[in-house]
Order: structure tokens, then sequence, then C-alpha cells
């Protein structure tokens, strides 16, 4: 990812740090209904076009949300290992809700200068406003991808602006 030179310059920020974190959270309970709808046989075997089925983008989505909720927390940005992490829908969901949880606990506290500072990530470096926002967009772009399957499979996703 490439960030411009100029974006670790802003000195005031758009969204207040509770509403960003209310932002993010609104954007995982959304994608947690997506989650939901899938068929049990279909979450994790399910794909369209070579795509990867929804349960392992979903899975991708928890791993880049726990990473970013430990740097919040810690400053820290320990790679999650792309190969582990829950093989069914249960597992999924209480993997989603503890990150929700931690994120509600932690994400409010997270030192305002966390977000100005670089970070060195697994994909490279960038101020930490940029990484938390990767995080949301990643969710946003992977859940609509569980839009398509579940309308392929039948499926009426829930409302995407019932966050």
């Amino acid at each position: 990812m490439t960030v411009p030179a100029d974006v670790s310059a802003a000195t005031a920020p758009v969204l207040s740090l509770p509403d960003f974190i209310a932002h993010w959270q609104g954007h995982r309970a959304l994608t947690r209904r997506v989650i939901e709808a899938f068929p049990e046989g279909q979450l994790f075997s399910f794909s369209l076009g070579g795509l990867r089925p929804f349960g392992v983008q979903a899975t991708e989505i928890h791993l880049v949300d726990a990473m970013t909720v430990t740097a919040l927390r810690s400053g820290e940005w320990p790679e999650p290992d792309w190969t582990a992490g829950p093989t069914d829908k249960a597992e999924l969901l209480a993997a989603w809700d503890a990150v929700s949880a931690d994120l509600a606990e932690h994400g409010p506290h997270t030192d305002p200068a966390f977000f100005t500072r670089m970070h060195a990530l697994p994909w490279g470096e960038m101020p930490g406003w940029v990484a938390a926002i990767y995080a949301v967009d990643n969710g946003l772009h992977h859940r609509a991808q569980g839009y398509v399957y579940l309308r392929a499979l039948g499926i009426e996703p829930p409302a995407f602006y019932d966050r």
C-alpha cells in the first residue's frame, strides 16, 4: 500500500475516537450478520469465480481486525498466522465476538498519538489512522463479496444500511 507523504500531516480529527470505534463496530456487527446468514455447509465451501469462500474471507477480516485492535492497545503489529483460524461458523462467531469485545474495551483508550505515528505492518509502513481505516475497508470489501455469495445462494443478505 502506498501512502502519500502528506497523510500524517493532519492535525484535526475528522471523527472523534469514540465515533470511529462506533463506526467500526457498526461494520463489524453487520458483517457478523452476514456470517450468520450463511448456511453452515456453505460458509467455508461455497465460492464463485475462483474466489475464496466467504468463511475464509471473514477469517481474514477477523485476523486483520484482531491485529489492528492489538496495535491500538499495545502499539505492536503481530502478523497473524494466515493459515490458522476458525473452521466452522460457531468458532468464527466466537472469535469475532472476542475481537469486538476487545475493541469495545480498549479502542476508546487508544493514545491519540497512535494515529499519527508511523507503524510497520506486515505489508508496509503507514500512519496508524491509515492502518485503522484499512482494517475497516478490508472488512467492507470482503463483506460485499459475502453479499454476492448470499444472493447466489438465494439468500437475502442483511440490509447494508442497518448497521
